[in-house]
């Protein structure tokens, strides 16, 4: 292979519930259309995060069980994982991942558990309810529709230099309210979306793929990925 990119999967032996693995295989896949392989790192509980060793970093969801232990070490990543955020490094967080980049969340029994601020949204907890269900967005940018499932006890809401990865069309969203769903902040990119979200989103699949081999190989010619128009799930029927 030509290319080669590295993956940081943090917390995968805790924070993969829904099979948010998915994404990363997802992208391996995207990638072999430009001759890239992506060799992936489990960081977990005590291990170290170095920001200059990956080009790629997913950080999936949780039970709120899970999230409280992931909570306190991951205040030991902070810094690392800040300074990767914020030099445009590429990453996907889903659900619980997606609120611990933020500054708290208030889990299913009212505890206050702390994320690590590094984006300027919060999440609150509903009165015994859940959003649950088919959910489809727009992206206000490139016009793309997304589809998904949503499975969350969580309302967040957007801070500061935050936008969301879409309108909602159909489902509830980060809080069943504003009608956001998600959140783009530099080349960090957030959801709700179980499924996994990349193996069944082939355009966001590649938007962040692209952004990660750019940033590696500006060099590189990546129009191959604009004409692959396969989709992983060709052989599976799916109504939004």
């Amino acid at each position: 292979m030509a290319y080669q990119l590295r993956a940081a999967h943090l917390y995968g032996d805790l924070m993969n519930t829904y099979g948010d693995i998915g994404n990363l295989l997802a992208m391996r896949y995207y990638a072999k259309a430009v001759d890239a392989t992506i060799d992936i790192d489990l960081i977990s509980l005590d291990d170290a995060f170095d920001p200059d060793k990956y080009d790629f970093v997913l950080f999936g969801g949780g039970q709120d069980y899970e999230q409280t232990i992931v909570s306190k070490d991951l205040q030991t990543k902070k810094a690392p994982l800040t300074a990767y955020i914020q030099a445009g490094g590429p990453f996907l967080a889903i659900c619980g991942g997606f609120q611990m980049l933020g500054h708290y969340y208030i889990g299913a029994n009212g505890e206050k558990i702390a994320g690590i601020g590094a984006l300027d949204h919060y999440t609150l907890s509903q009165d015994n309810n859940r959003f649950i269900g088919n959910i489809t967005i727009k992206n206000a940018e490139t016009g793309q529709t997304y589809y998904g499932f949503e499975n969350h006890n969580g309302m967040t809401f957007l801070g500061a230099g935050e936008r969301p990865l879409g309108e909602v069309e159909q489902g509830h969203g980060n809080n069943g309210k504003d009608g956001s769903e998600g959140v783009i902040y530099k080349n960090t990119f957030g959801s709700y979306f179980h499924g996994p979200i990349l193996a069944r989103n082939e355009a966001l699949a590649k938007r962040i793929l692209k952004i990660a081999l750019q940033r590696k190989y500006p060099d590189g010619d990546w129009s191959p990925l604009d004409q692959l128009t396969e989709d992983l799930t060709k052989n599976v029927v799916i109504k939004p």
